[in-house]
């Protein structure tokens, strides 16, 4: 069940960190930051619970703070796939729901304690139009995963077990400290025998 806690208005001084990785993609001055802050809202989750379910409508898109979110999907088999790890700095939603405002294909739920700011659909709009800056941010952050999502895709599909244990590390830094290795064997389609001989090889 989903047991978010909306905060009240982000104060500017709690964001260095979201205006640092906004500036990564687009230039924002004092005046647009400060524009850029009512549109947001503040989240935390604890570890276990579920932000989005699926079937559910997905009304918001997330930027993490602090902590770590995992988004799966059951195929019609029944098996667990992961899709995405998100730790601070990502955004996580379930994007064709998201930007076609239906409802989830895919389950997110929290790894461990975690904030979040969150921004609806309508916001976003809202805000690219009052803000061209932060327009030209999501469509360059949008090519971006775009391009990551590509490569991923092809090093999942073409190469061997260590490309992708060497891709995940590159994408995710520091993450294999913070997950299980059952989680992570899981994400890479190998076993853990395997999992285990990779991690021994990289050493």
């Amino acid at each position: 069940m989903f047991e978010a806690h909306l905060q009240p208005r982000i104060n500017k001084e709690d964001l260095g960190d979201f205006f640092k990785h906004l500036g990564m993609y687009s230039r924002l001055n004092e005046t647009e930051l400060e524009e850029v802050l009512p549109y947001f809202r503040r989240r935390t989750l604890k570890k276990g619970e579920v932000l989005i379910k699926e079937g559910k409508l997905v009304t918001e898109t997330f930027w993490v703070q602090k902590g770590l979110l995992i988004s799966t999907y059951i195929d019609n088999k029944g098996k667990d796939h992961i899709i995405q790890f998100a730790m601070e700095g990502c955004w996580i939603t379930d994007q064709p729901a998201f930007y076609q405002q239906t409802t989830a294909s895919y389950t997110i739920q929290s790894l461990e304690g975690s904030v979040l700011l969150c921004l609806s659909f309508d916001d976003r709009e809202k805000l690219c139009a009052k803000v061209p800056a932060m327009e030209r941010f999501f469509r360059k952050k949008a090519n971006d995963s775009f391009v990551k999502q590509q490569k991923r895709l092809l090093t999942y599909m073409t190469s061997e077990a260590t490309e992708r244990y060497h891709l995940f590390l590159e994408e995710y830094p520091g993450l294999i400290q913070r997950i299980s290795k059952k989680t992570l064997a899981s994400y890479l389609g190998v076993s853990r025998e395997t999992l285990s001989r990779l991690r021994q090889d990289k050493k």
